[in-house]
């Protein structure tokens, strides 16, 4: 059996890690007993290409995951879609989005890919010494689903994105990188192309899905099982703009360690709220200790590092 997708497993599992998930690969004319049988690649040659949409979801809120997400179907299957109602999934209704999300079990063709990067993994990015910032987290995102759907053999001929900064130098690159593929980056593709509005689908159900079941690994036991809140978490949509977000940061802060896993803690609407509300932290250097930087030092013994006396380890000029 195919592994589900996680936001359709109930309880939605605890989200820690950026996962990648790719839905059942779509066989066309491979009866059950042939498809183990045959490759993958070998029954798409039978088909005359396919088309690919990518859109995302979450990139700018301080709770929740960012998912990018890709939709992609051979171009036989177009005038299905073109018929199917998928749009720019934020100007769609929450009964029409799951609908339109079912729509992808009914037809086996019109397939997706979705990368969910966690809040984070996201943070963690942002905030190492060589930070990776979102937008290049989002870049990352975009070209590891296109290779990853080129890795499974699918014979991609065209790519719909929805534009990451300025499309012509977004679109020039992803052409760099994937030459057999025909590119088309621009705003609101979403609206412009069925395909794209699907792969907007995608992303969006996952990020609501996750935002409205999500489960902090924190409030579990050892066990894993949810330890039982007595009143209902109320996160609001995620937005630093929306009021319910913003009384939930300001309700839920631990002076000392700060917000539990669905906070992306690089924002700066987290670190103001952190400077007001938590506890200063100084990390002073003991003086009598003597630098680590010294332990590897050569001494005074034949200028052999002191670790490596420790170890009785030495030098070998010859073998």
């Amino acid at each position: 059996m195919y592994p589900p997708d996680p936001v359709n497993l109930t309880p939605i599992p605890h989200l820690i890690d950026s996962y990648v998930y790719h839905s059942e690969p779509y066989l066309p004319e491979a009866s059950s007993s042939t498809a183990a049988s045959e490759s993958t690649s070998a029954v798409l040659k039978e088909e005359d290409g396919w088309i690919m949409g990518i859109d995302e979801a979450g990139r700018g809120p301080v709770i929740g995951p960012m998912v990018y997400a890709a939709a992609y179907c051979p171009k036989s299957f177009v005038p299905t879609l073109e018929a199917m109602g998928f749009d720019d999934s934020k100007a769609l209704s929450p009964e029409t989005r799951q609908n339109l999300w079912d729509a992808f079990s009914l037809h086996p063709p019109l397939c997706y890919s979705s990368a969910t990067l966690s809040p984070q993994s996201i943070s963690a990015g942002m905030l190492r010494r060589q930070p990776i910032n979102l937008n290049r987290q989002a870049e990352e995102a975009t070209i590891s689903l296109i290779q990853s759907a080129l890795d499974r053999r699918i014979p991609l001929v065209e790519c719909y994105v929805d534009a990451l900064g300025p499309a012509p130098q977004w679109q020039a690159r992803l052409s760099a990188i994937f030459p057999s593929v025909k590119f088309t980056v621009c705003a609101k593709a979403d609206s412009l192309f069925k395909i794209v509005g699907a792969g907007s689908i995608i992303a969006k159900v996952t990020r609501d899905r996750y935002i409205e079941g999500w489960r902090d690994v924190e409030d579990s036991n050892a066990g894993g099982e949810d330890i039982k809140m007595d009143e209902e978490v109320v996160r609001g949509s995620g937005y630093p703009s929306d009021p319910k977000t913003q009384a939930y940061l300001k309700d839920n802060v631990d002076p000392v360690f700060g917000y539990k896993g669905a906070i992306r803690f690089s924002w700066a609407t987290v670190r103001v709220i952190l400077e007001k509300q938590g506890v200063e932290c100084r990390w002073i250097d003991d003086s009598a200790q003597p630098s680590a930087a010294s332990y590897f030092a050569a001494g005074a013994d034949n200028g052999r590092p002191k670790v490596w006396r420790d170890l009785g380890v030495w030098g070998v000029g010859e073998l």
